[in-house]
């Protein structure tokens, strides 16, 4: 508390942001590997994969909402002294995990095919992602238990324990992907089935170090698994694992609705767009964890009336997370045909990919400020304009002006929808911030 009432903002965010950052770039390593090996196999390996990604998308978005809602509660009831219900809370957040999983067990085993067929005719790439998919899917039970154990390990106050789990579930991954795929060590060569097993390897690694580790160190939380299940348990944690998930859903939404408008173009339009969604997030994961780093002294210094802290750290927030994002778009500008050259791209990837994706980085320093906003409103209690802000930037705008535009500009009005959203997220976010500032922060002015 000391901290987060004197200690000067800047190392005070990076001390509390740093492990979230390399978690969330470890976690950008799971999407991208596969794809760049996968590549070498041909863009209809590529293509299933990127279709197959909104699912993955899905899974995650749905254990980490509601490893979210567990962090929040049991770190309320640790904050209340009250060991014991955050032991019950987390208890039944670990049966609510594996129940969830028992859904993607259906999805996995029974509606993949359906799904692929709504993107592609072609039977490779149907093939391709039936392989990968029934395995990445099905199995996606021990990244939901890890994920509920790495926010029961963060709502402790532990922020360097999930990022070990994070790092040996990646580099497991990135080892194995290659024997697997191509069958080196006189090991069969499995194709696409190897990229996801692989996959799912390096999730159950660090699903079994998530249970040593929780079970060999000391917490104040206690699990309690023969306890009977509770509804009243799951309707808190809904409470707040609902919004926090359908935020996360956002672009798997995005995904598969572009997919099924690129699909209208080509085939290597999918697979492009695959690729760089997976880039993207090298961009936008590290601040997303600048952004964990920054409500909590948001929320701190508004409960405690310190709006001068508040400004500051909003303005740092900004200028650290601004720098990021344009990094991130010189370098995918400068750099975009040796980036397309990882994932094997052929003449017709690199004639569409090297314009669309210098267009789309324009997008990353534009986002600057909606991005910190979003992460503000969170913080000080304004989900609504949280949520409102993330579906400009990811669904309102983009999905119909890109059926538009696909019929005049081609693929290249798909990707100009990109910055054109981050610019309208962008004024909606000072707005809605100007209209907070009168209702609830009058004293706060970072103009």
């Amino acid at each position: 508390m000391n901290q987060m009432k004197d200690k000067p903002i800047f190392p005070l965010l990076m001390s509390m942001a740093f492990p979230p950052m390399i978690s969330m770039l470890i976690q950008s390593l799971y999407n991208v590997v596969d794809s760049i090996f996968v590549a070498k196999l041909g863009e209809d390996a590529l293509t299933a994969v990127s279709l197959i990604f909104p699912l993955q998308n899905f899974s995650l978005a749905m254990s980490v909402g509601l490893g979210i809602g567990m962090n929040a509660l049991i770190a309320r009831h640790l904050g209340a002294n009250d060991e014991k219900k955050a032991s019950y809370i987390a208890s039944q957040g670990i049966y609510m995990s594996f129940l969830h999983s028992l859904i993607f067990v259906i999805i996995g085993l029974f509606l993949i095919r359906p799904f692929l067929s709504l993107f592609t005719t072609k039977q490779s790439v149907l093939d391709y992602g039936e392989q990968y998919g029934m395995i990445v899917i099905t199995l996606t039970f021990a990244s939901f238990i890890h994920i509920a154990i790495e926010k029961m390990f963060q709502a402790c106050g532990n922020m360097v324990i999930p990022m070990i789990m994070q790092m040996v579930g990646a580099i497991v991954n990135i080892i194995l992907d290659p024997i697997l795929i191509f069958g080196y060590f006189h090991m069969p060569a499995l194709g696409v089935a190897g990229a996801a097993i692989a996959t799912i390897i390096g999730q159950f690694s660090a699903c079994i170090l998530s249970i040593i580790l929780f079970t060999i160190l000391q917490t104040p939380i206690h699990l309690h698994l023969k306890q009977r299940l509770h509804f009243s348990a799951f309707k808190e944690i809904y409470a707040i694992a609902i919004p926090s998930c359908l935020m996360m859903c956002l672009p798997s939404i995005l995904v598969s609705l572009l997919n099924m408008i690129l699909s209208l173009s080509s085939q290597t339009a999918v697979a492009f767009f695959g690729i760089y969604y997976k880039l993207q997030t090298f961009v936008y994961m590290p601040s997303s964890g600048v952004i964990q780093g920054m409500r909590p002294i948001i929320s701190f210094n508004y409960g405690a009336r310190d709006y001068k802290r508040m400004k500051e750290t909003i303005i740092i927030t900004t200028k650290t997370i601004g720098t990021i994002l344009l990094g991130g778009t010189l370098f995918f500008i400068v750099a975009t045909k040796p980036i397309l050259s990882l994932f094997s791209a052929n003449d017709a990837m690199m004639t569409m990919g090297i314009p669309g994706l210098r267009v789309l980085a324009l997008g990353f320093v534009i986002s600057t400020f909606g991005t910190v906003m979003s992460g503000v409103f969170e913080a000080i209690g304004e989900g609504k304009y949280s949520l409102f802000i993330s579906l400009l930037r990811q669904f309102i705008i983009n999905v119909p002006l890109s059926y538009i535009l696909i019929h005049y500009l081609g693929v290249m009005g798909v990707w100009i929808t990109f910055p054109i959203s981050e610019a309208i997220a962008l004024i909606t976010s000072w707005i809605l911030y100007k209209t907070t500032y009168h209702n609830h922060i009058s004293q706060l002015d970072i103009s």
